[in-house]
């Protein structure tokens, strides 16, 4: 049916392209492009049916916008570094093309999570009559289906929403992020936020816990941090009066990652070193292990859901929506661990409903403006099964 572009081969990058390889009858034919294109190869290798690859600078518009006119997809699935979607998104507009990311763009210089700058692309995209999906990962993605599902189908009225996220996996490294280091630590050392009553407030990094009882995993500590499927959220989500964001970590990560703080090491300013500038941070990630190298001896499970507080027939209701992934079971289909999974998944979906124009559309959407039931439904069918339970 349709030729798809998939820029980035991290562990996200692998899984899209193995789960789009599954789907041959709605992937036609798949291209891998990175800057390194050995990573691409060594992926192609791994999945079973036929894939191209290609090197590419995805900081470079005019090198983006060449590569796609040459594989000629009709959707490119960003899934590079989030300080790379503002380039990828003009390539798409130069080249014609319909764009899918899994999280929203980042400045490189400050760690600050917005949507407005994708957003500002509305008009753009409208007038070209292209569609771009931002944020179909599993968070953002599938937290976001979850919210327009339960909105739809479950509720009169949502006052609360707690995103709940619990990793209680074990990789057997003293210290490693699961996602890329740069973008997991920017993110866990920001000042956490919410939204209640119609404002912003904004807290001290990590200074809010409360124990989360996980289903199939059990009680965890989880920590109040921002994410950004809440900005979205807040517009969408009519009569929300609350939404939170929860997120797991051992007190191993917490106790490495005060240390890196501690000696300057999560920094994202230059330092001199040797007559040479040096970013703290990019350095520290070439320091530990590659996110995509974790899956082989990754054991346990995570638990991602969000948990419902409102209204339904005059009545106060609380329910759960969620889904359990084991990390062992996703490195024997895809070889990656279950973090990666989660997210490469959603993004094929995403690109599945596209090219099938179950979603369809002119201009930027965040995923919870689609019609979720399609997309619960491949949930079910590729991998990520939810559940719903009483709270």
């Amino acid at each position: 049916m349709s030729k798809v572009l998939i820029i980035g081969a991290g562990g996200v990058g692998g899984v899209v392209a193995h789960k789009c390889a599954q789907v041959p009858e709605v992937f036609t034919e798949i291209c891998l492009a990175s800057r390194t294109k050995a990573r691409c190869d060594r992926i192609a290798a791994q999945v079973p049916r036929p894939i191209t690859t290609a090197q590419v600078d995805a900081d470079n518009v005019d090198e983006l916008a060449a590569l796609i006119d040459c594989v000629e997809p009709e959707l490119v699935i960003n899934v590079a570094l989030p300080y790379q979607d503002l380039s990828i998104m003009e390539a798409c507009l130069k080249a014609g093309v319909h764009y899918l990311d899994t999280a929203n763009y980042e400045p490189p210089d400050v760690a600050k999570f917005e949507y407005k700058w994708q957003w500002a692309y509305q008009e753009r995209f409208q007038k070209a009559g292209l569609m771009a999906v931002l944020g179909c990962g599993f968070d953002p993605g599938v937290t976001n289906i979850f919210c327009a599902y339960a909105q739809q189908n479950m509720y009169d009225e949502i006052h609360s929403v707690d995103i709940v996220d619990c990793n209680a996996g074990d990789h057997g490294h003293p210290f490693a992020t699961n996602f890329n280091p740069e973008i997991n630590i920017r993110e866990v050392t920001q000042r956490g936020k919410y939204w209640e009553e119609g404002e912003w407030k904004e807290i001290d990094p990590m200074s809010i816990s409360e124990m989360i009882d996980f289903p199939e995993v059990g009680p965890r500590k989880g920590y109040l941090i921002y994410h950004e499927e809440e900005e979205s959220l807040v517009r969408h989500i009519k009569g929300l009066k609350r939404i939170r964001f929860w997120m797991t970590f051992s007190d191993n990560y917490l106790t490495h990652l005060r240390v890196l703080q501690n000696v300057g090491m999560t920094r994202i300013d230059p330092v001199m070193y040797e007559g040479h500038e040096v970013v703290p941070l990019k350095f520290l990630k070439v320091l530990l292990p590659d996110p995509s190298s974790l899956g082989e001896n990754y054991k346990g499970k995570t638990c991602i859901g969000c948990v419902f507080e409102g209204i339904k027939d005059g009545k106060p209701k609380k329910r759960m929506l969620y889904n359990v992934c084991d990390h062992a079971e996703c490195y024997k289909e895809v070889k990656a661990q279950a973090v990666s999974y989660t997210t490469g998944v959603p993004a094929m979906i995403g690109g599945y409903l596209m090219l099938t124009n179950a979603w369809a559309g002119a201009g930027v959407f965040n995923v919870e403006q689609l019609d979720p039931m399609p997309f619960m439904d491949l949930l079910n069918k590729y991998g990520l099964p939810w559940k719903e339970i009483e709270r």
